[in-house]
């Protein structure tokens, strides 16, 4: 349990994965609900406590997965949670009495239980895996069929609080990161993916805002599309993005070479030998860095290194680390000055 929460590594910032340079982290999303209970909009305490002991008796039943019951948790404990994009935003508010968390062994499977449905499946992997991980939510997605009838129409697909929901249930998101098209002032063409059923969203899904260069792209229709076309679609998108970003960074190392070079060592520099960081400023300064390293400027560093920093400098993370919950804002802006430092030195 203490690795869970204390634990820099997470599938968004390992570094590792297919076109690493580029996409940090694939998800692929179930929204899903058990017929013979009201949805969690119109719950009960009986009903919701009824969807807690089905996902209980699924992880006594299947070896490799636990429970966590969210109203047992802290509030910083479910902030480290949300840093990790094991829960949503959404999930860690309120006492969680009636709220529940399924992962697997690594951390990779996450169910959230009672959030804006009775089951949000998520499957992560790092870099960018899409079909690999639609195979593998599409088993575990069977699993739990097996033993409960989910809510499910004819005409309409798998029913969800949400319409934008209904039919499959599936959003597929890649976490890209894109400094390169934001140096160069390209980010407008993120605007232009809303004409073909794509959405742009910040480092923590819908509502957050994208710093650090990191933006998440997902499809927004899931009614009257089959998994595998949604997919492909989306991994196209995906490449043009990457295409784009290379072609940026390309661009900057041939025209802008000293000014980029520059701009990625002051950033290393800054997380050096800084007294003081903030989530922001700490943030920015790992893009800098990141891409740094991954167009060959920065050389003593590898992606998975640098990438580590993401869960370093969380906010969460460091009050729970330093085992204060009376900690405010600039003694931990102090501490992850500190915590950098160390971890770079």
């Amino acid at each position: 349990m203490a690795d869970l929460f204390t634990s820099t590594i997470s599938p968004w910032s390992s570094g590792k994965g297919e076109q690493a340079d580029v996409v940090l982290c694939s998800r692929i999303r179930l929204a899903r609900n058990f017929a013979p209970y009201p949805f969690p909009l119109k719950a009960t305490e009986e009903s919701s406590q009824k969807v807690l002991d089905i996902m209980k008796d699924f992880c006594q039943k299947h070896e490799g997965y636990r429970f966590l019951s969210l109203g047992e948790l802290s509030p910083l404990q479910k902030r480290v949670l949300v840093e990790k994009h094991l829960i949503s935003p959404e999930h860690a508010q309120g006492d969680g009495k009636y709220k529940g968390l399924v992962l697997d062994d690594e951390a990779t499977v996450s169910i959230m239980v009672n959030e804006e449905d009775h089951l949000r499946l998520q499957c992560f992997a790092p870099g960018m895996d899409l079909m690999g991980l639609w195979d593998k939510a599409d088993k575990l997605d069977d699993l739990i069929e097996a033993d409960n009838e989910y809510a499910f129409d004819e005409q309409y697909g798998y029913l969800t609080c949400c319409p934008t929901n209904l039919g499959n249930g599936l959003r597929g998101s890649v976490m890209m990161h894109l400094p390169a098209l934001s140096l160069s002032g390209q980010l407008g063409v993120l605007n232009q993916l809303g004409n073909i059923g794509m959405t742009v969203r910040g480092l923590y899904g819908e509502g957050s805002e994208a710093i650090g260069d990191l933006y998440q792209i997902s499809n927004q229709l899931t009614l009257g599309q089959s998994e595998n076309d949604i997919l492909t679609n989306l991994y196209g998108v995906n490449q043009q993005l990457i295409r784009e970003e290379r072609n940026a960074r390309d661009y900057l190392l041939e025209h802008n070479r000293v000014q980029l070079e520059d701009r990625c060592w002051r950033a290393l520099g800054t997380l050096t030998h800084a007294r003081y960081l903030s989530s922001r400023e700490a943030l920015s300064l790992i893009s800098l860095v990141r891409l740094g390293v991954a167009v060959g400027i920065i050389g003593h560093l590898t992606l998975e290194a640098v990438s580590n920093l993401y869960m370093l400098v969380q906010p969460g993370y460091l009050q729970l680390i330093a085992k204060n919950n009376d900690i405010n804002e600039t003694e931990r802006d102090l501490l992850r000055a500190k915590q950098v430092k160390e971890y770079l030195a």
